[in-house]
């Protein structure tokens, strides 16, 4: 199993996801981003225009062959399936309220939660889910 960095506390969850992909992307690499279609809609929305200086590369598909090959490498891939994405991918962000389905392909989750009550209480059950599933979960309180 691998290890989830529990993110709670954000503020915006899409501003804060944006920020983390922005960085994982200066880092080399390759991540999926998960969560319901709505939420991942707006991401790739507010990735376009969260920073007029910098343009973060991604993809939102559900599944690889919906995309010509010349895309799959594109370094941050939205799907609501992240088992679909193509290549090796070490990082898997959470911005869902359910436990990402194929997780266990990845070494390393990002699991985003807001401030938000219901966001919150869907967190905890998730966390849940996680340690008792063997994840090692590391919480990290955002304080913006």
């Amino acid at each position: 199993m691998g290890k989830v960095e529990f993110h709670h506390g954000v503020p915006d969850k899409l501003a804060y996801a944006c920020r983390l992909l922005r960085k994982a992307y200066k880092a080399g690499a390759q991540v999926v981003v998960t969560g319901d279609a709505t939420s991942l809609k707006a991401l790739d929305r507010q990735l376009w225009t969260f920073d007029e200086q910098e343009f973060v590369p991604h993809v939102m598909s559900t599944r690889s062959d919906e995309l010509p090959p010349r895309l799959h490498g594109t370094p941050i891939w939205l799907s609501t399936d992240p088992a679909q994405a193509p290549g090796e991918r070490g990082v898997l962000v959470n911005i869902g309220q359910d436990i990402p389905a194929g997780m266990d392909r990845f070494p390393r989750v990002f699991d985003v939660v807001s401030s938000e009550p219901v966001d919150r209480q869907a967190g905890r059950q998730r966390w849940k889910q996680y340690a008792a599933t063997g994840w090692q979960v590391e919480p990290h309180e955002v304080k913006e």
